[in-house]
């Protein structure tokens, strides 16, 4: 009895030290001179734009990364072809390449001077230093998480109830939307959840890319350190404060479909 309360203090105290101090930190500096500071900073007009933009890139990121992961998933455990295993580790490239490796990659290919930097210049397209370079970017450093949260409950899940249906006389189509995907829901939505906390939070690529323009190519997390560098401190604490808010709801939302999953 003794021990497991011991292991229980000492890992409450490790994720206290790591974690609930600092962030309770932030949220004390962002409020400690009152609302209306980090308020009016955040519903500046560069503080919205910071904020839609997130939003809007983080949208996109995860529309794209679940039409991805869900198919990736059904080629990996459904099909069988040459190279399935370089595919498989392939898609975990993400967890391993360092997010600002993955911006200097995407400048090198969309930059002015890339392999499709003059052609896109040369129709009006601008990638680098701009939105959909930014998209780029947060779409790669998110694409792993549908793919490895669905392909263990497909593998799970096996084929028997897919080919009771084809039997009965179901299309490929009408088999995937009637029986594989509610059976995998669970494992998609948390894939989801993981997919927009990832892209939330994104730094890294999209600092190198996006050209931190203010009010035109500047995020939360990119908003925070250039309010730092022009010492504004309420400003970044203000950003930074949103960002542990949309974390901890993102959070709440993995608890509940956990949860819900074990439940059902």
């Amino acid at each position: 009895m003794r021990s497991r309360l011991t292991l229980r203090f000492a890992g409450l105290g490790y994720l206290a030290l790591l974690l609930g101090i600092p962030v309770g930190l932030v949220l004390y500096r962002t409020f400690q001179h009152g609302v209306a500071a980090p308020i009016r900073s955040l519903t500046s007009s560069d503080g919205a734009h910071a904020f839609w933009l997130t939003l809007e890139i983080a949208a996109i990121a995860v529309v794209v990364n679940t039409i991805f992961g869900v198919a990736m998933a059904l080629l990996l455990v459904r099909r069988r072809f040459p190279g399935k295993w370089f595919l498989s580790g392939l898609v975990d490239l993400p967890f391993a390449v360092s997010p600002v490796v993955v911006g200097l990659a995407l400048l090198l290919v969309y930059g002015r001077t890339g392999w499709f930097g003059g052609w896109l210049a040369d129709h009006g397209v601008r990638v680098i230093f701009s939105m959909p370079g930014m998209v780029l970017a947060t779409i790669f450093v998110s694409l792993p998480f549908v793919v490895r949260e669905t392909v263990p409950v497909l593998e799970e899940l096996g084929t028997d109830q897919e080919e009771a249906a084809a039997t009965l006389g179901a299309s490929g189509t009408r088999t995937f939307w009637r029986v594989t995907l509610p059976a995998i829901r669970w494992g998609v939505g948390y894939g989801v959840v993981l997919t927009t906390a990832r892209a939330l939070g994104e730094f890294g690529a999209v600092s190198v890319v996006s050209g931190r323009l203010v009010g035109q190519t500047e995020t939360l997390t990119l908003r925070v350190q250039n309010e730092f560098e022009r010492f504004d401190l309420t400003g970044a604490y203000a950003a930074s404060a949103l960002l542990a808010v949309m974390a901890i709801a993102v959070l709440l939302v993995m608890t509940a479909l956990e949860r819900r999953r074990h439940a059902g």
